[in-house]
């Protein structure tokens, strides 16, 4: 994001690249007006919202960003967030997975909601199953040893299961790996491992 703070932010290696940029579905201002927004975050630990139809150009006055949420992604983004049911989910470093919520093609001025646990380096990139626009789970990789997979209530981001919760260690899946995002398929989960992919599902 082109501030005119370029030579700081390089300076103290809290630049923007460090994270992904997701574009969001068509929104409503509330005045009748759509929006084509996009969403992204690098080290800095700022949220930034832009307009793709209006950048905004660089001004060393002003800097036409859209939306700014400045501090809200403590540890800063080295991965991308998930988006559902107006809803925009960030794991930032050292930090909760945070959920900010859309209104009026605003996102929320801080969370709406927040995982009880954190996530180290490199923080988490989530996915999300759900039946439509229902039961929605947001799936999060943490890179650790032994690796865990975690789901969340959409909607709450309380905790319905993690890989270290079997008491025989049955569901865990060897050491981290960074910058893993988990894929749902045909109702299993895939995430990558630093030797092969593991596979979560029901049991029989």
């Amino acid at each position: 994001m082109n501030r005119g703070n370029e030579a700081s932010e390089n300076g103290s290696d809290t630049d923007l690249g460090s994270g992904g940029t997701i574009v969001l579905p068509d929104l409503s201002d509330g005045a009748g007006h759509t929006l084509h927004l996009a969403v992204g975050a690098g080290k800095d630990s700022n949220l930034y919202v832009v307009n793709r139809d209006s950048m905004g150009k660089f001004s060393p006055n002003n800097s036409s960003i859209y939306q700014e949420l400045a501090g809200a992604l403590p540890g800063g983004v080295f991965a991308m967030p998930a988006y559902f049911n107006n809803t925009v989910y960030y794991g930032s470093v050292g930090s909760p997975m945070q959920a900010f919520t859309i209104s009026n093609a605003k996102l929320s001025s801080s969370a709406t909601a927040q995982t009880s646990n954190s996530f180290g380096y490199p923080g988490t990139t989530p996915s999300v199953s759900a039946n439509g626009t229902s039961n929605g789970i947001v799936w999060a990789a943490e890179n650790t040893n032994p690796a865990v997979l975690h789901a969340y209530n959409a909607g709450t981001l309380n905790e319905l299961y993690n890989s270290n919760q079997a008491s025989n260690g049955r569901d865990q899946f060897g050491a981290g790996n960074k910058f893993i995002t988990p894929v749902i398929v045909n109702g299993k989960v895939f995430v990558g491992t630093t030797n092969g992919v593991a596979v979560f599902g029901l049991l029989p």
